[in-house]
Parts: C-alpha cells; sequence; structure tokens
C-alpha cells in the first residue's frame, strides 16, 4: 500500500520553544491513523504544518506526493479538513458555505449543485440546506464542515480534535459518517484527540505524542502488546506516566496560534 503522508524528521520551534521535536511518521493511503495526546502535546501544531498553515523549523513532508513548502496549492486540493475551532460563516446558508468553497477550490459549475446536494445527504443535512448556520446546533455545524471538507474530492481528511464540546451521541453519529467515507469511499482519515476510546474504538493505527514528541506508534493491539498491558489506556500511561489531560484548556496550542498570527505564517 502507498503511503499518502510521509513526514520525517518534522520540527517546529517557537522562538526558543520547540512545539515539535523530530517526528516521523507514515500514513498508508486509505488508513485511518490518529495523533493520541494531551491538550498542548504538539497535534494541532502538527496538523497545521500538514496542511499548509504553518512552515516547519526543519525536516521534510510530503502529502499526496507533493511538498507543502513547494507545491502547497497541489497539497490543499489533496485534503480537506475540519479545524478544532469553528470556521463555518454563521451568517450564511449551509447552502450558501458550501457554494463558496466550491468557487474557492473550483469546482466546476455544473458540477457543484450535484456535489452539494450529495454531500448534504450524506451528513443528513439536506433539509437544512437554506437555513442559517447560526441556527444550528454544534453537532449539525461540524457535520457542515465535514460535507464543506468533502466538496472538491479530496484524498486526505483531516479532523483536528472534531468532537470537542460535543455530547457522547453526537460524537458517535459524526464518527460513524467519517468511518463510512473510509470504507465506501477510501478516503484517508487522519485525526487528533485527545479522547483515548476514540483512537481505540476508530483508529487503524496510532501515533501517541507528548511534549512534542512520538513515544510510540502501532495498532491498539500492537501498543498494549508492546507494554504489555490489556487496554490503550494503560499502555498510555506507561509509556507517558501520565493520564490524558482532558481537564486542562489548549493554552499551550492556543499560545502557538496567536505567535502564528502575530508574526505573518499563513497560507504563502
Amino acid at each position: 500500500m502507498t503511503n499518502i503522508i510521509e513526514v520525517k524528521n518534522l520540527t517546529k520551534k517557537f522562538d526558543d520553544f520547540v512545539a515539535v521535536k523530530d517526528v516521523s511518521f507514515s500514513v498508508e493511503e486509505g488508513n485511518i491513523f490518529a495523533f493520541l495526546g494531551p491538550n498542548g502535546a504538539g497535534k494541532s501544531t502538527t496538523i497545521k504544518m500538514l496542511t499548509t498553515l504553518l512552515h516547519p523549523t526543519s525536516g521534510s513532508l510530503s502529502i499526496n506526493g507533493f511538498d507543502p513548502m513547494k507545491e502547497p496549492d497541489k497539497v490543499r486540493h489533496s485534503f480537506g479538513i475540519v479545524f478544532q475551532d469553528p470556521s463555518l460563516d454563521e451568517d450564511l446558508t449551509a447552502l450558501e458555505n458550501l457554494q463558496l468553497h466550491g468557487v474557492l477550490y473550483h469546482v466546476p459549475k455544473n458540477i457543484l449543485k450535484k456535489r452539494i446536494d450529495e454531500m448534504l445527504a450524506l451528513v443528513e443535512l439536506l433539509d437544512r440546506r437554506n437555513d442559517f448556520v447560526r441556527d444550528f446546533s454544534g453537532g449539525m455545524k461540524r457535520r457542515l464542515e465535514i460535507a464543506r471538507g468533502l466538496l472538491h474530492h479530496p484524498k486526505i481528511m483531516f479532523l483536528d480534535e472534531p468532537t470537542l464540546g460535543l455530547d457522547p451521541q453526537t460524537r458517535n453519529h459524526l464518527w460513524s459518517y467519517v468511518q463510512k467515507l473510509n470504507s465506501d469511499e477510501g478516503i484517508t482519515v487522519f485525526f487528533t484527540t485527545h479522547y483515548m476510546e476514540e483512537a481505540d474504538r476508530i483508529a487503524k493505527n496510532i501515533a501517541i505524542i507528548d511534549h512534542g514528541v512520538i513515544i510510540a506508534q502501532g495498532s491498539s493491539e500492537e501498543l498494549q502488546k508492546q507494554t504489555s498491558t490489556t487496554t490503550l489506556e494503560e499502555a498510555f500511561l506507561k509509556l507517558t506516566g501520565s493520564a490524558i489531560r482532558d481537564e486542562l484548556g489548549s493554552s499551550t496550542d492556543r499560545m502557538r496560534s496567536h505567535y502564528h498570527m502575530r508574526h505573518g505564517g499563513g497560507r504563502r
């Protein structure tokens, strides 16, 4: 199987702070891959480098065969993304949000309407297509973000803490859509999470990251075998020496984002 994501010795520094240190991993095409770690572990910083939002300090990246530094437009057309923070225009309708995305990604006009209807039907929002996004629940907004990310037929879907703040039932529904996409269309899924059960239940392969360093990689079963444990949580505790910090805010990632915005690290 071909690796659709290749990362070698990736490092990101903000002045003297090392957010990601010498990270290497690969993701096979059609896989569901999880970055599991506490808030502030370097998950969002890594995903921003993979999606051209941040430039690495050192190391190399390949996304669908393209270098994000040299061919950012080709990389961006290779993936869809659901950000950790809401990114929809709440003053537009669901339909208008998708139409705008279609224009930005040059989806041909003759197929855009059909594609929008297909994606809204997939996430069960077709009957809300003309409603303003500001009236949607948190789960509905996440589903619409998935529909938007899939509109231009990407090969990879990046999901950065996609179920943060959602209730358990909505989280389960969201993952059912993602798993259906993976099985029916073969889309590669790369998601970050600090929810242990999500990584254990959804991901085929897991990389445990903490303090900007990948500590271990493998399937849940392989990680348990490596650590002589019987659950992923036990394996995580043995590898990191600490529990997932669910209760902590992502202040470190916010600090990185603020630094990124102040210093003009946007798409180039």
